[in-house]
């Protein structure tokens, strides 16, 4: 095995060339093979997916060559498509599950590996744990087994499709498009080069709300932007644009479109939790839904206040939607979110889907008929003010264990002269302070970074907190 194989928060990720090989895509498909077969499910098929980085569509014929060679029908998308589309279509055609090669919102010289269950979310650590255990054995006996593309496609054991229909399909379902379409908006789409390009013109064409789109071409470079994650710091064209062309809103989706960035009418970035929270109230006070709601630790506290508001629990877990997922599922919550600006909805797929939430954040303008700085002062009148930021710390993975060791032994009393209220170490290190404000340091799961993040009243608090975090971590 030219790497050790470990799956992060949502998928396995590695360097193009380096460590993300043709070699390790099909070993990564033996597992799941065996794992699929083990189960006795695989003749229901794999559903095959990628997005728009580099080799992305050659890696997943690779996935489809090892399926075909286990003998399992595959379904390979005909071109690249967001992660919530393909995941869709696992559960639309009832198939075993699926891969997707992406690498979200990594940067460009990265690329990744995502498989699927049959409910469509991300792998929970079970299933991660039996995918993975049995990846040294199959290098070890060189027991990959493989059948080439022509040949799979003249067996029948590969079919070529369009994920879009079903999907959409139920978009039309869950979302009032003609109060959007109807609703004259100006709107700016940021696609950031990636999979997501063009959904949202080709949704809501047709009517008075008129979409301008920018990054909506292929390009696994990614330019004019560090990685294509739809935060502030990458997303300065559109926060130009949008009050260049007198939009009210402009919206952006990472590289496999899976994650929302949201900007204002005067080009400010929404924070992804003030996202969450406005979603949460969409759909509790818009939509008069009623349901748990579930949280990673490091969102906001705002769903909170809005759970106690509107009487309906609140549950938290890990960061990453294969702890959001199951737990979405098992007490059927209305809406999942994490501080990534991810968001999974109920009647749908327990995913991340920017798309969807995109459309519900526009619907919510609509039916309020307000702007982002508008619902975000209505939001405020409910719950308080909140704001929030995070640091991104790149380090040499040689350092995470002396890095791990300091912040072991960091045991604050209080911080910026607030009093510690309690100390959570169960996804990192997360200091809760007496005054309701919080400081969190973890490492992540997909690259060598290290994110500090903070939540509170003010964005003053919110810098000091932040460098503070930098002390406590000794980077």
């Amino acid at each position: 095995m030219a790497t050790t194989i470990k799956f992060g928060t949502d998928g396995w990720r590695g360097l193009i060339a380096r460590d993300f090989t043709f070699e390790n895509v099909q070993l990564c498909t033996q597992g799941v093979a065996e794992y699929l077969l083990g189960l006795g499910t695989a003749q229901k098929g794999l559903v095959v997916g990628y997005d728009t980085r580099f080799l992305s569509e050659d890696f997943a014929a690779a996935v489809a060559e090892v399926a075909a060679g286990n003998g399992i029908p595959t379904f390979l998308c005909q071109r690249a498509a967001p992660t919530p589309v393909i995941s869709y279509e696992i559960i639309a055609r009832q198939a075993a599950g699926g891969v997707i090669i992406t690498a979200s919102h990594n940067p460009p010289q990265w690329n990744g590996y995502k498989y699927k269950p049959d409910y469509g979310g991300s792998a929970s650590t079970e299933v991660v744990a039996a995918i993975e255990q049995r990846l040294p054995g199959i290098a070890e006996r060189k027991a990959v087994k493989r059948m080439s593309l022509a040949r799979a496609r003249e067996q029948g054991l590969v079919q070529d499709i369009d994920p879009d229909p079903p999907y959409l399909a139920n978009i039309q379902r869950l979302v009032d498009l003609d109060s959007i379409r109807q609703a004259g908006f100006c709107l700016v789409v940021d696609s950031m080069c990636g999979a997501g390009a063009g959904y949202f013109a080709r949704i809501l064409a047709g009517g008075s709300t008129k979409i301008t789109e920018i990054n909506g071409e292929r390009n696994p470079l990614f330019p004019g932007m560090h990685q294509p994650e739809p935060i502030a710091k990458n997303l300065q064209g559109l926060m130009k644009a949008v009050p260049q062309e007198s939009a009210i809103a402009g919206l952006a989706t990472d590289g496999d479109a899976d994650r929302l960035g949201v900007v204002d009418e005067h080009g400010g970035f929404l924070t992804p939790l003030q996202i969450f929270a406005l979603l949460t109230l969409y759909l509790l006070e818009v939509r008069a839904e009623r349901g748990p709601i579930v949280k990673s630790t490091t969102t906001t506290s705002m769903v909170r206040r809005l759970g106690e508001l509107f009487g309906v629990p609140v549950y938290e877990t890990p960061v990453g939607f294969k702890y959001l997922a199951p737990k979405m599922m098992e007490v059927d919550a209305i809406i999942g979110g994490e501080e990534s600006g991810g968001y999974g909805f109920r009647r749908h797929v327990p995913e991340r889907d920017g798309i969807l939430a995109g459309l519900y954040f526009l619907d919510l303008m609509a039916k309020k008929d307000r702007s982002p700085t508008q619902l975000l002062k209505y939001l405020y009148d409910r719950v308080g003010p909140h704001h929030y930021d995070r640091l991104d710390l790149a380090f040499p993975p040689e350092q995470r264990e002396t890095l791990m060791r300091r912040l072991e032994q960091s045991q604050p009393q209080r911080i910026k002269g607030i009093e510690v209220a309690a100390i959570d170490l169960s996804d990192g290190h997360r200091f809760i302070l007496r005054d309701g404000s919080w400081l969190f340091i973890r490492f992540s799961g997909t690259e060598p970074v290290l994110r500090i993040y903070a939540e509170a009243e003010s964005l003053l608090r919110v810098a000091e907190l932040l460098a503070e975090g930098r002390s406590l971590a000794g980077v």
